[in-house]
């Protein structure tokens, strides 16, 4: 799936990272995502996947496991 967003850090717990999309969901970035995805108000085109089998603490949305990112 391709998300178009913004990336958000939250202050939840220990923290996380999330994608805001443009059609307003949020998701949770998944571990392991390339280190120049992870700064907070930078615009986004991410291909990645959903990952339903995958818990988080934080619980903001669900887990997307970015395979490649394009800054906008």
């Amino acid at each position: 799936m391709t998300v178009t967003g913004t990336v958000k850090r939250v202050a939840m717990g220990t923290g996380t990272w999330s994608i805001e999309s443009d059609d307003g969901t949020t998701y949770e970035i998944y571990q392991g995502a390339p280190s120049e995805l992870l700064q907070d108000g930078l615009k986004v085109k991410v291909d990645g996947v959903v990952r339903d089998n995958v818990m988080t603490f934080a619980a903001i949305g669900p887990v997307l496991e970015v395979r490649s990112m394009e800054i906008l």
